[in-house]
């Protein structure tokens, strides 16, 4: 399961040493919707390896202001807490398995 990313945690989770994937949504996008099995699943499967987390636009709209999120799904893709890949709208699973890889 993603982890809640929120105002209270950001800096926690960047600080964790380990790559970081943030998928930015909200309960009433449909996209976000399709693809949040998607990133659950690979949240089990990266997850010692990687945090991958999920960050609801309405409750930390100060975080995606921070990361210049405009449309939703994004995912953003950080190393070292520097941002090294964006995907923005739905896509695929070997898609985002294929950015995950790269980050590692």
């Amino acid at each position: 399961m993603a982890l809640a990313i929120n105002q209270a945690n950001l800096e926690e989770v960047l600080a964790s040493g380990k790559p970081v994937v943030i998928d930015f949504w909200a309960e009433w996008c449909g996209p976000c919707r399709m693809i949040a099995p998607i990133v659950d699943e690979l949240a089990t499967e990266y997850g010692d390896k990687v945090v991958i987390g999920k960050c609801d636009v309405q409750e930390n709209d100060d975080i995606a202001v921070k990361y210049s999120v405009r449309n939703i799904p994004t995912l953003l893709f950080l190393k070292n807490g520097e941002l090294v890949d964006k995907q923005v709208g739905a896509c695929s699973k070997d898609a985002l398995k294929e950015k995950i890889e790269k980050l590692l």
